[in-house]
């Protein structure tokens, strides 16, 4: 294909009467006042969109306009060209059609674009026009960093050699973050942070070292390297995190702050002796507390509603249960943003402190100076708040002070792990907490999952399995026949998983008279009776049907989820 002529943009968008002659005018000045380009001038301005500057282009150039939403595109291709020059030219490799590629340009009036992209391709190339806000999602999402973390775990490799190195003088060298080991772990969070990453995991195998992360709840393999970098890499993180580079044979336990990409990152590490080195674990918490807000949970309307009344009493405990990652953190931190007033005094106890919250006294739990939860605890109490959080209800002692502070006129919030909300009291009690402490302090419990959303850029009718429909005909009965199923046949966007995101399944359960009542009772099957009529219908297996229902998540995910807590 030849290079395209020139089109002024200006001209095109009037002769189009998408603007009118004197927007010209005014967008022409602004230009050379900001240097900026003229088509974003007229976005910014509200007077056209990205969608019909591509279409109009599209129509006069005599090429197709190409809706980067709807592409199915594969990063294979779009790696033809080097993501800088693709940032560069504003440009993507879609296909390749043998004798040519269809490359999508924002602009495909650039000649000077053209001729560059045709040099490094060596090949002819058809031309579409694309919009520059998707493009850039597309470059953002397809080119990984994997390539690139090879790529450093080899060069120090080869740095490393078979002799032994002074990690300190890397750790204290003035162009430190030229170091080979620095990039690597720039790479690795850079590549984790765009992947929506909550964890990276650095395990040691025979003869080689895996570096995973994991993604919406699933791990995923992210690449393989050389065991001897491991030993680098481990104690790089040590030194980053303050732990005792010298021992190797316990597991530790420390955290660090970095930015990555505009985003301040606190990370979590926890090392770990193996059979083939030290195995490191780094949680990944981006420090944004705009996103702890109670509507962002993804709760039902109503629960929603119940729920906010109850955070919103003066006193009681109201616990959140579930296993370990299932969001428990996130819905107390939501309740504490709501809560959060100059009225209000508000304390944690946490082990450790995941996420800072201005206004919020927040204290680190360190059982190595015998600070325990207990401990701080009674302290606390004595600073006169009006609102406790406790990371975890995890012993007796724990639990008796929680439930007597919950008696006291404190509104007390915290975790426990349980599989369901029914469970919670009982297994309060089998701790050693007092029965009538229990029954009195407990105003509610809830408890939720984490669900992966179907990808919405791939989405599309699924026929049901037999296990599927087995299932969902217990769950739905007659009606199964009267819903429409989909799931996420993979894309580049969600890295061919089918799966964007997650949003919680919930279930609430309020202690009513009755409850109460029955949980003063030595029997604990009166209370589990009647705590499962008032959970009819409103179970977290319910939850997880109706997300299917709303072509939300798969049936396979629903089934996943509940194959996590008891049938009841």
């Amino acid at each position: 294909m030849a290079a395209p002529s020139k089109i002024r943009l200006g001209e095109l968008l009037v002769q189009n009467d998408l603007i009118s002659a004197d927007v010209l005018i005014n967008a022409l000045d602004e230009q050379k006042r900001t240097g900026k380009k003229l088509g974003r001038i007229f976005v910014d301005g509200g007077y056209v969109t990205e969608i019909q500057i591509s279409e109009a282009l599209a129509r006069q150039l005599k090429i197709e306009y190409i809706d980067l939403q709807q592409y199915d595109t594969r990063p294979e291709i779009i790696a033809k060209l080097p993501e800088a020059q693709a940032r560069r030219f504003r440009c993507a490799v879609l296909e390749d059609r043998g004798t040519s590629y269809l490359v999508g340009m924002v602009d495909p009036t650039d000649i000077f674009a053209y001729d560059e992209i045709v040099r490094i391709l060596r090949k002819d190339i058809d031309l579409a026009v694309i919009q520059e806000g998707s493009l850039l999602q597309l470059i953002d999402r397809s080119y990984r960093r994997t390539s690139e973390i090879s790529t450093l775990a080899l060069e120090l490799g080869e740095d490393l050699g078979d002799n032994s190195i002074d990690f300190s003088s890397i750790a204290d060298a003035k162009n430190a973050e030229e170091a080979p080991v620095v990039k690597l772990l720039q790479t690795i969070f850079e590549d984790a942070v765009q992947v929506r990453a909550s964890d990276i995991h650095i395990e040691p195998q025979e003869g080689k070292l895996h570096i995973r992360f994991r993604i919406d709840g699933v791990m995923h393999f992210q690449t393989q390297s050389e065991l001897k970098i491991a030993s680098a890499l481990v104690l790089r993180l040590k030194l980053m995190s303050g732990l005792d580079i010298s021992e190797k044979r316990l597991p530790q336990d420390g955290r660090f702050a970095v930015k990555v990409k505009q985003q301040a990152v606190d990370v979590r590490i926890s090392t770990m002796p193996t059979q083939y080195g030290e195995s490191v674990v780094m949680r990944l918490l981006i420090q944004n507390s705009n996103s702890f807000t109670l509507e962002s949970l993804g709760m039902p309307s109503e629960m929603l509603v119940r729920f906010r009344k109850l955070i919103h009493r003066p006193s009681g405990m109201v616990l959140v249960t579930g296993p370990t990652g299932s969001g428990k953190t996130t819905t107390l931190y939501a309740a504490l943003n709501e809560l959060n007033s100059n009225s209000n005094k508000i304390i944690t106890v946490e082990d450790p402190v995941e996420y800072r919250l201005p206004g919020i006294n927040q204290v680190q739990v360190n059982e190595k100076i015998d600070l325990d939860f207990s401990r701080v605890l009674r302290s606390t109490l004595r600073q006169d708040p009006d609102i406790v959080l406790i990371g975890e209800m995890r012993d007796q002692e724990t639990a008796q002070i929680g439930l007597r502070a919950a008696m006291t006129g404190h509104l007390v919030l915290s975790t426990l792990h349980t599989n369901d909300a029914i469970s919670s009291p009982i297994r309060m009690i089998d701790m050693g907490a007092p029965r009538f402490m229990v029954a009195m302090s407990i105003v509610a419990v809830i408890a939720q999952r984490l669900v992966r959303l179907i990808c919405d850029n791939c989405i599309e009718q699924h026929v049901l399995s037999p296990a599927e429909n087995g299932w969902l005909l217990q769950e739905l009965g007659q009606d199964i026949n009267e819903h429409l199923y989909v799931h996420g046949k993979g894309c580049s966007k969600c890295n061919g998983t089918g799966y964007i995101g997650r949003v919680g399944v919930y279930e609430l359960l309020e202690m009513n008279n009755a409850l109460v009542d029955a949980a003063n009772q030595p029997d604990p099957d009166h209370f589990i009776k009647l705590a499962r009529q008032q959970m009819v219908g409103k179970t977290l297996r319910k939850s997880a049907v109706d997300l299917v229902i709303q072509k939300r998540t798969t049936v396979a995910e629903a089934m996943r989820i509940s194959n996590e807590f008891d049938d009841y």
